[in-house]
C-alpha cells in the first residue's frame, strides 16, 4: 500500500507565493517520477510539472519561470515552490507518482487526495 498526501495549499493574493508539498509512504522500493497536476472547476486535469528520479524536470509552458518542482528522495517526498501566482492558477492540486514497490511491482497510477490552491485577484 501506498500513500500520496499534500499539503501546503491556501489562499493567496495574486504575485504571491505557495509551496506545495508530497510525501509518499507506505510499501515503497523506489520512487521513479514525481508530478503536480491541477484540475480548475469545470476543466480537465492537467500537468504542471514532473521531476524524475534522476532530476530531469518538466514543466507546462503556463508555470515555466514561476513554479520549480523538487524532491527529497531520502523523504520520498516532493515539493512545488509557487511563486508570482495569478487567478488562473486557482485549481486542486494533486500529486503523483510512479512507484515500484517492494514487491517489484511499478506502477504511475498513485494520487493524492489534492489540495486546493486559491489565487484572489
Amino acid at each position: 500500500q501506498v500513500q500520496l498526501v499534500e499539503s501546503g495549499g491556501g489562499l493567496v493574493q495574486a504575485g504571491g507565493s505557495l509551496r506545495l508539498s508530497c510525501a509518499a509512504s507506505g510499501s515503497i522500493f523506489s520512487i521513479n517520477a514525481m508530478g503536480w497536476y491541477r484540475q480548475a472547476p469545470g476543466k480537465q486535469r492537467e500537468l504542471v510539472a514532473t521531476i524524475t528520479s534522476g532530476g530531469r524536470l518538466n514543466y507546462a509552458d503556463s508555470v515555466k519561470g514561476r513554479f520549480t518542482i523538487s524532491r527529497d528522495n531520502a523523504e520520498n517526498t516532493a515539493y512545488l515552490q509557487m511563486n508570482s501566482l495569478k487567478p488562473e492558477d486557482t485549481a486542486v492540486y494533486y500529486c503523483n507518482a510512479d512507484i515500484t514497490g517492494i514487491r517489484g511491482v511499478r506502477t504511475n497510477g498513485y494520487w493524492g487526495r489534492g489540495t486546493q490552491v486559491t489565487v484572489s485577484s
